[in-house]
């Protein structure tokens, strides 16, 4: 379904109450006996030209909201609708031919670049394989598209005629974020996509990415576990805990003052360059494991973990609501809590 009456206010993406449940089966007939809340009513929207960095601990659905996002996996339910090209796509509900014509507008960047290359293909057939597929160009167009993303992402032009496995993990990922770009897409959703690489290959691959963004106008979904890199690229944060949402905002803002005990806990965990800073900070350790999201707690997901949990936070949901400008929490202490955060400018 095409909507073509867009307004200029349309944010880029729109998610609205998405959920990924995996059946569990069982027994001799494979009976469905139970299901993995692995992403429980997810919404946020994406502004053009924006990054929206989703952290939190493995296993707390935000690798599987990106692959929702781009029907890698099918949603079990919600609505996604990306605004590109002067329309809106609600993506859930395209036939497979519609579907075609708006993958091309939202791309992905894999967490292991040596995985997602076809190790049987030369750098140029993969790079121009998306080009090749959706027609677009000759083939010497095809070619003078890879040697121009080639060159914007750093790589030397004879790497066309060589394999995968003659480069780098730094240059591998260079060479997925450059076949990520043939199709000049407006949406990248990069998972995890320097965790796989050396601390001294991250900073580039980061850097590389924010200068992409300037100079193709790209928006990003930047799926991460460290917070210190999410810090470094992002305009926004959402962080996630057992399939949902629990507190977003502005990066600056929501490092500086986290409002849920979820973000402070892990805010707790970055590193900082002053010493004594360093020094002065309480590291805080959650107890117990993260709880199966085959059988979620009731009330806040959170409770059994949190240090400031009350008899309602084992009652009642708590819902994401906006507590400081442009900043919204799942938590019923929100307003009452001061937490620690870490400064950043």
């Amino acid at each position: 379904m095409v909507n073509a009456t867009p307004t200029d206010s349309t944010p880029l993406l729109k998610v609205e109450n998405l959920r990924k449940y995996f059946p569990i089966r069982s027994g001799f007939l494979r009976k469905v006996t139970g299901q993995v809340q692995a992403v429980d009513d997810v919404s946020f929207t994406l502004a053009k030209g924006e990054t929206l960095g989703v952290v939190g601990e493995s296993g707390c659905g935000k690798t599987t909201v990106g692959r929702c996002l781009l029907r890698l996996i099918e949603p079990t339910g919600g609505q996604i609708t990306l605004h590109s090209d002067n329309r809106d796509w609600s993506l859930l509900n395209l036939a497979p031919r519609e579907l075609a014509q708006a993958r091309p507008h939202l791309q992905m960047v894999f967490q292991d670049p040596q995985a997602s290359l076809n190790p049987r293909m030369t750098v140029g057939d993969l790079i121009a394989e998306p080009l090749a597929i959706n027609h677009i160009g000759t083939r010497r167009d095809q070619q003078e598209r890879v040697a121009e993303l080639l060159q914007a992402v750093g790589l030397r032009p004879d790497a066309v005629r060589r394999y995968p496995h003659a480069f780098s993990g730094g240059q591998r990922q260079r060479i997925g974020i450059a076949r990520a770009l043939a199709l000049r897409p407006a949406l990248i959703v990069a998972d995890e996509p320097v965790s796989a690489l050396d601390v001294s290959v991250q900073a580039q691959v980061l850097n590389l990415l924010a200068d992409l963004r300037a100079q193709f106008g790209l928006s990003y979904i930047f799926i991460a576990h460290d917070l210190g890199v999410v810090e470094h690229i992002s305009d926004r944060v959402a962080v996630m805990y057992l399939g949902r949402i629990v507190e977003t905002g502005p990066t600056v803002t929501l490092f500086n003052r986290p409002l849920h005990p979820y973000t402070e806990a892990l805010l707790s965990a970055v590193p900082v360059a002053d010493p004594r800073a360093q020094k002065q900070r309480q590291r805080i350790r959650l107890v117990g494991d993260v709880p199966s999201p085959a059988n979620p707690p009731s009330g806040c997901r959170f409770h059994p973990r949190c240090r400031f949990a009350q008899p309602i936070c084992t009652q009642e949901d708590p819902k994401l609501v906006e507590i400081l400008p442009g900043q919204f929490a799942a938590c019923h202490f929100a307003q009452e809590l001061r937490l620690q955060g870490v400064e950043v400018s």
